[in-house]
């Protein structure tokens, strides 16, 4: 008799945190069936998210598969009771190459059941179990999963009093009760530190009235993070109005904020209300703000100051009750020591600035936003399924994305057409290949300061000036446009070279002679791009 029961209902009566009390459950199942993967889906909206997974490639992990575009997800959600497909059904598998059991080969899945999940009267999603094996799960299978489905509706129905819990004890009650937004309602995906850290502090400023200047580079995702923080306020039933200071030409900025009366101008045909009056009650997200004149700057300052909003053409002004987000990619500090930005707008926008973190800092969400990516370009271009090489992955989790998540966004979609312009067809399951990503100076990845100071210490403490060789002056290593840092990289990676060669490309003999460790000197020579094979230390 299997003891599966037991351990479910142990985990019930465990204090555990949500993820790991899902993960355990799934990993669970996947020893109890005996199969290659077991994945728990949750509904959002007209699409199921992967909430704990077992058995599949981590970028499975930021897939969203809308019902519609899967038919096998199609028919589980449309049942009450487990569905079962032939090991020769012609529906195409969601995790079709996913399965992590042989990630070298793109194989499809040739067993697969599942069964929808409701929670209190309503569908939360649904379980789904899939094997490389023909025959995996038989009439017994379906029987058993239909047995442990009330186990695992007890389980996440445990989450969801937990959660709910942790809402009260916030003391966050409304007229209508506002539960913490997920991840996915603003499109923010990853579970990395540095996110969850800004999440969290998102979560607490949004309950305020302050305003909220999130900084951070081009591309990654500001937006979003405003997105959120409007769902999460109180203003959240009213407006969030969007509009991008850059794009504003000076000539029509102050009508386009503040608005206008009729014959204000030529072509003012009629009264018009500005953003400001159109985000009344909620939220006005002022993105690329640095980009602002400075003569609309003096007239925003105003409003900010005392509420009101005084159209063009007019002496009547209007009072007007709006929560300002601003967002920005330029260093604002600078600007204002230079006079390109008002120091008392600044301190306005910024009383809780938030800086959003780059890519590169966030390695762990690198795969599962490229899942996402990849799952939409798979619906966009018709594919039956997109894939990694490991030899893309790699390169995905080396290259150091100036352009940040828009950047990787744009990379998988010019793959996936790549990948159709090398003769792929849409029917078989694709994988992209390294080369297709077109991401030359992945070998040679920026260096941060992190990095730099990763390096430093790999190589047991040398300086800089310990580093630059033959009498290398400061002054001579900023030639061909290189900066200090990549200097030092460039330094690091011919010191690698030369030791390699000296010691007939033997990297333990190389190591001694740098006084490093052998694991820590092939780490950085991947880092720096120095391809090592496996086999070395």
């Amino acid at each position: 008799m299997t003891v599966l029961p037991t351990i479910i209902l142990a985990d019930l009566v465990t204090e555990l945190p949500a993820p790991v009390r899902l993960q355990r459950l799934v990993s669970n199942l996947m020893a109890e069936f005996g199969c290659g993967a077991v994945v728990l889906l949750q509904k959002q909206q007209d699409y199921l998210k992967p909430v704990a997974m077992q058995g599949l490639a981590r970028e499975a992990l930021g897939r969203h598969f809308v019902v519609a575009h899967h038919p096998r997800l199609a028919t589980i959600m449309a049942s009450r009771q487990p569905v079962r497909f032939a090991p020769d059904s012609s529906l195409a598998d969601p995790y079709d190459g996913l399965l992590d059991a042989q990630p070298e080969q793109p194989l499809a899945v040739h067993d697969c059941m599942g069964m929808s999940l409701f929670v209190e009267g309503e569908c939360w999603g649904a379980i789904t179990l899939d094997a490389l094996q023909a025959g995996t799960f038989d009439a017994a299978s379906e029987a058993r999963l239909q047995h442990y489905s009330f186990l695992i509706e007890a389980i996440i129905r445990v989450c969801r009093l937990e959660r709910d819990n942790r809402v009260l004890r916030q003391s966050r009650s409304d007229s209508e009760p506002r539960l913490v937004a997920s991840q996915a309602d603003s499109g923010i995906i990853g579970q990395s530190k540095a996110l969850q850290q800004v999440l969290r502090q998102l979560d607490v400023v949004a309950d305020s009235e302050l305003p909220v200047l999130l900084l951070g580079e081009t591309g990654t995702g500001k937006e979003l993070f405003a997105r959120r923080l409007h769902q999460l306020s109180p203003r959240s039933k009213k407006p969030l109005v969007y509009i991008n200071c850059a794009a504003l030409p000076e000539t029509l900025a102050e009508s386009e904020l503040f608005g206008h009366v009729k014959g204000a101008f030529s072509g003012a045909g009629q009264d018009r209300a500005g953003r400001f009056e159109a985000a009344d009650g909620g939220t006005l997200f002022l993105d690329e703000v640095g980009e602002l004149p400075l003569s609309i700057q003096a007239k925003l300052l105003r409003v900010l100051q005392n509420g009101e909003v005084q159209r063009l053409g007019t002496d009547k002004p209007c009072q007007v009750n709006v929560r300002i987000v601003a967002a920005t990619n330029r260093q604002l500090a600078e600007r204002v020591q230079q006079g390109e930005f008002r120091a008392d707008l600044y301190h306005r926008l910024s009383v809780y600035p938030l800086p959003i973190p780059p890519l590169r800092e966030r390695e762990l969400d690198i795969l599962l936003l490229a899942g996402h990516f990849l799952e939409q370009n798979r619906v966009r271009l018709g594919f039956r399924s997109l894939r990694f090489a490991p030899e893309a992955e790699q390169l995905l989790l080396q290259y150091h994305w100036p352009g940040n998540v828009r950047e990787l966004e744009h990379v998988l979609s010019r793959a996936a057409i790549q990948a159709l312009s090398q003769g792929a067809s849409r029917q078989d399951i694709v994988t992209l290949q390294a080369d297709w990503l077109g991401l030359a100076d992945a070998q040679q990845p920026a260096v941060t300061a992190t990095t730099e100071a990763a390096a430093t210490a790999d190589l047991n403490g040398l300086t800089l000036k310990q580093t630059v060789l033959n009498g290398l002056t400061m002054k001579q290593t900023v030639l061909n446009g290189l900066t200090m840092k990549q200097a030092v990289q460039c330094t690091q990676r011919q010191l690698i070279q030369e030791a390699l060669q000296q010691h007939q490309q033997c990297w333990a003999d190389a190591a001694r002679s740098l006084g490093v460790d052998a694991s820590n000197l092939h780490k950085l020579a991947q880092k720096l791009g120095l391809k090592a094979s496996r086999g070395h230390p």
